[in-house]
């Protein structure tokens, strides 16, 4: 059975860092597309990175400022999150899906089957 909970989110000032953690359940990493996902009030989901295979995708809004990274001892997906800004105010999930068939990943919501309960973030200026 496939779990993931999300840890890592809260208050933090704009040019601040935070680093989100999902620890995965029952998800083999070597075939895992993990990503993580924001959504804002009043606006669709937005997807922030993805990794898989050690490849990484990134949404052009938090290149160069987030990491996505993943630590297969402790089947743990983070996020590190640094000079953040007041747009980066969501609540943030992590996501799996099985990629051993496809061999693809994607930043798309609908492409994930598996899905965290989500963790707020709110950057203040």
């Amino acid at each position: 059975q496939v779990q993931l909970v999300e840890s890592g989110g809260g208050p933090a000032q704009a040019g601040g860092s935070l680093r989100l953690s999902c620890v995965a359940s029952g998800v083999a990493f070597k075939n895992a597309c993990m990503g993580w996902f924001r959504q804002a009030p009043g606006k669709e989901r937005e997807g922030v990175a993805s990794l898989y295979r050690g490849s990484t995708i990134y949404a052009d809004s938090v290149k160069g400022r987030f990491t996505i990274s993943q630590d297969n001892a402790r089947n743990t997906l983070n996020l590190q999150m640094n000079n953040l800004e007041p747009d980066d105010t969501a609540t943030y999930y992590c996501a799996y899906k099985n990629s051993a068939a496809s061999g693809s990943c994607s930043r798309r919501a609908v492409d994930f089957y598996y899905w965290g309960q989500g963790t707020q973030v709110t950057v203040s200026s």
